[in-house]
């Protein structure tokens, strides 16, 4: 498990490794009820070892502690909620 920081002003979650930037997820404020994933990034040398789902798991707590729904319009993000029922609470219908 990773350290995964949450830059608000940034609209992004990260990964870093040693100060590098290993993985990244950044987001839209469509309304305060509502973010929009719009890109997740995973540095080659680091695929493979689950930073990007570390990444969702970090948006989703954030997600329900913030009474927040989540639009994943990024195709791994996606991807992810469509597979994993336990998101469907901060999934915008």
């Amino acid at each position: 498990m990773h350290n995964v920081e949450h830059e608000p002003a940034n609209k992004r979650f990260l990964i870093q490794d040693n100060g590098d930037i290993a993985a990244v997820m950044t987001y839209v404020i469509s309304s305060p009820e509502l973010y929009i994933i719009d890109h997740t990034l995973v540095e080659n040398a680091y695929r493979g070892q689950g930073l990007g789902d570390e990444l969702i798991k970090a948006m989703v707590e954030y997600a329900r502690e913030n009474g927040i729904k989540i639009l994943p319009l990024c195709p791994f993000a996606k991807g992810r909620f469509e597979r994993i029922s336990e998101y469907a609470d901060v999934l915008h219908q």
